[in-house]
């Protein structure tokens, strides 16, 4: 029994990357891919927000002297290409993917269509949302809000490094506690910079329930979305 119909998960770039310095790690990726081939199994329809900074970063890119606004645009043409490599890899696992891009680049993907991005998802099909939202300024943070609104999901999983959101970063601080329950209020008080402040609003706002979890353990995105306990739920 499923906990949630329709999902939008929020995958990072840096979650790519496994241990490696940069770029996109195969083992990893192809395990990810397993993990989404599990609850694709269950019925459940996904859609999928990917990021860049595995390749390109913009906002550090502008602190070394890019426009910040070309530098966004060089980071969601990373996303094109984070989505072109797990395209590929859920292929060959026997999946039925399908990219959509806020960006125009018809050669390489399709364009960002909401109707036909439903029915994708109706059709079985896990879909892949690249470029953000296709204008700078804009994190794939609030992307993944965004999307997951527009589709209509039941929750947003954010799949992170660590296995839930803590009291602090806890690479640094040892004593940090991991929150099992959160309300986005909180979230937005404490600064716990779990997303940027407009994804978490807009959340709160929409109603949209965001899981935090570790993409790294193994299972853990099949315990959510049949409603076990996992990382940490932020809800209104």
């Amino acid at each position: 029994m499923i906990a949630y119909k329709r999902v939008l998960l929020k995958l990072s770039g840096e979650a790519l990357m496994g241990e490696d310095a940069y770029g996109i790690n195969r083992t990893v990726m192809q395990r990810i891919v397993t993990e989404i081939g599990e609850i694709k199994q269950l019925g459940v329809e996904i859609a999928i927000v990917i990021g860049g900074g595995n390749i390109f970063r913009g906002m550090r890119a502008a602190d070394d002297g890019i426009e910040r606004v070309t530098a966004d645009y060089m980071g969601m043409l990373a996303t094109v290409m984070n989505a072109l490599a797990l395209r590929d890899v859920m292929k060959q696992n026997g999946l039925a993917p399908r990219i959509q891009s806020a960006l125009n680049i018809d050669q390489v993907v399709e364009p960002y269509i909401r109707g036909k991005a439903i029915n994708y998802l109706k059709e079985g099909k896990v879909l892949i949302f690249a470029a953000g939202t296709g204008n700078p300024f804009f994190t794939t943070d609030t992307a993944a809000a965004l999307r997951g609104m527009e589709m209509d999901v039941d929750i947003m999983l954010k799949a992170t490094k660590v296995d839930g959101i803590y009291t602090s970063d806890p690479k640094i601080n040892p004593s940090a506690t991991r929150f099992d329950r959160l309300t986005f209020d909180e979230a937005i008080t404490r600064n716990l910079q779990v997303m940027d402040a407009t994804a978490l609003t807009l959340c709160r706002d929409q109603k949209l329930p965001l899981n935090v979890f570790s993409i790294f353990k193994v299972g853990a995105l099949k315990s959510i979305v049949v409603g076990e306990n996992e990382g940490t739920l932020v809800t209104v």
